[in-house]
């Protein structure tokens, strides 16, 4: 098994690798310091053992961890909680209340995913363990939770990415966990100089409107760092916010004029690698990087998500 050591990033956070899809550095589970130990995210089952290797390895107890928070369902982000539950037996699993129930039955959410990632679902996901409702509990847009004397999360609802999707508010770093609403953080190219922001448009409930309303209300909160879901910490997030503000629309035209020129997925896919391979090229990054691996299996989800909110559009 791939491993590497939690990552400090102040504040008591840690950051622990769950090398989702086998990929370093793609999506992490957050470790949040204090009276009541915290996780933010759990990543796919794949992920947890090493989730529990980074936990023991930063000398927590797995009795000790008493919240594991789920910024949204989406199988990258929580598929692996029902796993990760049965060896924290004193842990709660907070999430969206639009979430919940696919938590204690998780049918529709496997067979959303397979629709999805196909033949590869069980190697990416499987399995995927019910949790039992007394374990599930909910938060809603405002509503607080103490974790140590001086360290008070603050939940938001903040769709766009997904319906059932939490933003969460950290008091003692002045950190946001904004899950997937305000896109991935490309942490690859930084062998070059730079750290680039995409939105993601995953199927089946993205929503511009409601996307660049969240980065708004986001940015008027005057963070001091984002905790991405993939991956990891920035610490400028207004460039973040401009970024990935700027590249919601640019995201739905090309969309939009591959569905018109009949180009399908295939094709929306291009437009983005296109438009987004130039603003590489003109950084700076070589036509062999290993980013390009990334965006590629990005690219492939994102084309879904836009397809599918363009046809809902179509038939308003």
């Amino acid at each position: 098994m791939e491993k590497r050591a939690p990552m400090d990033l102040g504040n008591d956070v840690y950051l622990i690798d769950g090398y989702d899809l086998g990929l370093e550095g793609r999506t992490g589970t957050y470790v949040l310091m204090g009276d009541k130990v915290t996780l933010v995210e759990t990543g796919p089952s794949p992920s947890v053992p090493r989730v529990l290797a980074g936990l023991e390895e930063l000398e927590i107890p797995k009795e000790k961890i008493e919240y594991i928070i789920l910024t949204h369902i989406h199988l990258d982000h929580a598929g692996g909680a029902g796993l990760l539950l049965q060896d924290c037996p004193n842990a709660e699993v907070i999430v969206h209340e639009k979430g919940k129930r696919h938590l204690a039955n998780p049918s529709r959410l496997i067979k959303g995913a397979r629709a999805v990632y196909g033949d590869a679902f069980d190697g990416l996901f499987d399995p995927i363990l019910p949790i039992p409702e007394e374990k599930l509990h909910t938060k809603a847009d405002g509503d607080t939770l103490l974790i140590s004397e001086n360290r008070t999360l603050t939940f938001y609802d903040t769709p766009g990415h997904a319906k059932h999707h939490l933003g969460i508010h950290d008091s003692w770093s002045n950190g946001l966990f904004t899950g997937d609403t305000s896109g991935i953080r490309y942490h690859q190219t930084e062998d070059v100089g730079l750290t680039f922001y995409l939105p993601t448009t995953s199927p089946n409930q993205f929503d511009p409107e409601a996307m660049l309303h969240c980065l708004d209300r986001f940015q008027n909160m005057n963070p001091s760092c984002l905790y991405f879901g993939h991956f990891g910490k920035a610490e400028k997030p207004n460039q973040t916010f401009d970024q990935v503000r700027k590249r919601i629309p640019i995201f739905v035209s090309e969309a939009k004029d591959a569905l018109e020129e009949r180009a399908g997925l295939q094709g929306i896919q291009d437009r983005l690698h296109d438009r987004v391979s130039s603003y590489l090229k003109e950084k700076g990054v070589p036509d062999d990087h290993h980013v390009y691996e990334v965006l590629k299996l990005d690219f492939e989800v994102c084309a879904m998500g836009l397809a599918d909110y363009l046809q809902k559009q179509s038939r308003t």
